[in-house]
């Protein structure tokens, strides 16, 4: 009777301390949130919200550095020139440079040795840019200990000084302001006269095509066209389109027809990333697995294709079903359309996990319960980073970060509820 009188008690008190605890450290990293308390920062936060690029950041967990220029710089050429010229992909992929995939605090810039060190950019995950163009290199002046970041490519015309810190949320984020947009080695800033006018019929594209009208069927039908044909005008979209004989293929016992309107819709965005990769590209991908549109609504992690190279094809695997590339469609910046050789069947809808969720009475669904792909691993921590430094004048750390105040808040939270325990 005392134990059960004591766990009745606590059990409650302990839940309820949990609750508290994790309320008080959850931390929201949008981007665009972050930025509007900075008047000098609309014009870059705008540009990242018209180029969808603040949406890649919210889906991504891994520590970041984002390179923010300043609106009296933006405004000046070159920058002003190429803001207004390029499409927005183009632009896109311009932003996505200004992303480091690693998290920088002053201290650590100040532990750069002069030598500098090589940083991946989220560029380099699209395999837009060859060789190791998508990445910057970070340098310190001994000196003066001002740190500039260009291109890995010797005597590259475009490079940038940092200018101070705007804000920094311990191991999560941190916004430099640079006083210039950087543009990678080799990038094409012609893409503004090459590109294609923007509403590509895709339903069309593929009925000439000859051998998908199945797919032309489903996604006309499914009405989820429209929504791949909206997204030609951000950084554009990659389709793997099934053949007929694809879907003379399934399985008897995979209806994609019986499904529910939302889960035929899930399926069909299942086959679209949310970016343009033309053949070489998919043919040389940095990162492996790739999140489709069904990622988008459906959380990050999920409905991913792990896409490679295999016998000089290029192989997309979804956990149940390995298909590949057989045709090129269309490609065109901003919409490539590839035929494959199997349709996509995500584990997610057709795995033996959701087969109690998704089937219907007496109809079995195929598939096994497959392990997802691995994903690609943050890069490692570097022995530099590391030490105590100064700040430089015009330093505009928020000394009461939101992590520093979640760390209070959780202290706070954690003392009550020793108090608490000891009232009891």
């Amino acid at each position: 009777m005392t134990v059960s009188f004591f766990i009745s008690h606590i059990t409650p008190l302990t839940f309820f301390c949990f609750l508290l605890l994790s309320s008080s450290t959850a931390a929201d990293l949008n981007i665009t949130s972050i930025l509007s308390s900075f008047q000098n920062l609309t014009s870059f936060s705008s540009l990242l919200t018209s180029s969808s690029v603040a949406s890649d950041l919210t889906r991504r967990q891994d520590p970041i550095t984002v390179l923010a220029v300043p609106n009296s710089y933006l405004s000046i050429p070159p920058a002003s020139d190429l803001t207004h010229r390029l499409p927005p992909s183009s632009l896109g992929d311009i932003l996505r440079y200004h992303v480091l995939l690693h998290y920088f605090s002053w201290t650590d810039l100040l532990q750069i040795p002069p030598s500098g060190v090589i940083v991946t950019t989220l560029l380099q995950t699209t395999s837009r840019a060859p060789a190791n163009f998508g990445a910057v290199n970070i340098t310190r002046n001994p000196l003066t200990n001002s740190i500039t970041i260009q291109s890995p490519v010797t005597f590259s015309p475009s490079n940038a000084t940092v200018l101070s810190v705007i804000k920094t949320l311990p191991y999560n984020i941190t916004i430099l302001a640079v006083d210039s947009l950087l543009v990678p080695y080799d990038f094409n800033l012609m893409t503004s006269e090459t590109r294609p006018p923007l509403g590509l019929n895709i339903t069309k594209a593929l009925i000439d095509g000859h051998n998908f009208n199945v797919a032309a069927a489903m996604l006309s039908a499914s009405g989820v066209v429209d929504e791949f044909e909206a997204d030609e005008g951000g950084a554009g979209i990659t389709l793997f389109v099934p053949t007929d004989g694809a879907f003379g293929d399934l399985p008897g016992n995979v209806r994609l027809q019986s499904l529910p309107a939302d889960k035929k819709s899930v399926v069909l965005k299942f086959h679209v990333l949310h970016s343009y990769y033309p053949l070489g590209s998919l043919e040389s991908i940095v990162n492996p697995v790739q999140p489709t549109l069904a990622t988008e609504d459906n959380g990050a992690g999920s409905f991913t294709l792990n896409i490679s190279r295999v016998n000089g094809s290029v192989a997309i695997d979804t956990g149940i079903v390995q298909a590949s590339v057989t045709q090129t469609v269309f490609d065109q910046n901003p919409v490539a359309i590839f035929g494959v050789s199997k349709v996509l069947l995500p584990r997610e809808v057709f795995g033996k996990d959701s087969a109690g969720a998704m089937a219907k009475p007496g109809n079995p669904v195929v598939g096994t319960n497959v392990q997802p792909p691995e994903t690609s691993p943050s890069p490692e921590n570097s022995p530099w980073l590391s030490g105590p430094a100064s700040s430089p004048s015009g330093f505009h750390e928020d000394m009461k970060s939101n992590g520093e105040r979640f760390r209070l808040q959780s202290c706070i939270v954690a003392l009550c509820c020793i108090g608490l325990y000891l009232l009891v």
